[in-house]
């Protein structure tokens, strides 16, 4: 009986630290999307933009938000298979994520940048399918992630149009 319940704890404590893993994976993502890209805030103010463009000082909160949100699907989506097929979409399309702030901000390449940010919706799309058939709480999860890229897309177009 001991073993039994000394089991359910090791079970529920490595449940718990992949969801430290995943928070982990998340906070990498952005942090290395942010290194070596710094007055992003300067940068987004100085240029020409759509009149629908949100303030800088939306983005933080709004990120940090969906961030969690992409840890905890992931986090659902393996507690329910492991790491297969899904998760590996998940892997994508963070690194994407991770590679669009260097191209739009660090780089200035605004057409290179939509170009990924396409890839990136599209990573999107694949993994909320496969999150879909296994979680549909995950899946669920990336919902406002993909309408966000979606209007981040959108803006990334408008500000390559506008400024090149």
């Amino acid at each position: 009986m001991e073993t039994t319940r000394s089991g359910r704890r090791t079970g529920a404590a490595r449940t718990w630290w992949m969801l430290l893993g995943f928070g982990a994976a998340v906070t990498v993502a952005a942090a290395i999307g942010g290194l070596g890209v710094s007055g992003t805030s300067d940068e987004y103010a100085a240029l020409r933009q759509p009149a629908w463009a949100p303030p800088s000082w939306l983005f933080g909160p709004v990120w940090t938000l969906l961030y969690a949100m992409i840890a905890v699907a992931g986090w659902l989506a393996w507690r329910r298979v492991g790491f297969g097929p899904a998760l590996w979409a998940w892997s994508v399309q963070l690194v994407l994520n991770a590679i669009w702030t260097p191209l739009f901000f660090g780089a200035g390449r605004y057409g290179l940048a939509f170009a990924e940010i396409v890839l990136m919706w599209l990573a999107i799309a694949v993994t909320v399918v496969a999150f879909w058939r296994i979680s549909r709480p995950a899946a669920a999860l990336l919902l406002p992630y993909w309408a966000w890229v979606t209007f981040a897309a959108a803006l990334n177009f408008s500000i390559w149009q506008l400024n090149s």
